[in-house]
């Protein structure tokens, strides 16, 4: 389990900081390639928590 939240807390401190860096590129498709990125790893850590949430089957 501690795995899971290790993991989960990477990908959104992963997804923050391609959002930073969105935020501070000037060029057009940086900006929508890490727009892109921080969507996707602030997905992948949705998704982690969620199985975090599942109860496992014994």
């Amino acid at each position: 389990m501690k795995d899971f939240q290790a993991s989960m807390e990477k990908l959104r401190s992963d997804a923050t900081e391609a959002a930073l860096i969105r935020d501070l590129s000037t060029d057009k498709n940086k900006r929508e390639v890490f727009d892109r990125l921080a969507k996707r790893l602030a997905q992948l850590a949705d998704e982690v928590e969620q199985a975090m949430s599942v109860p496992k089957a014994i």
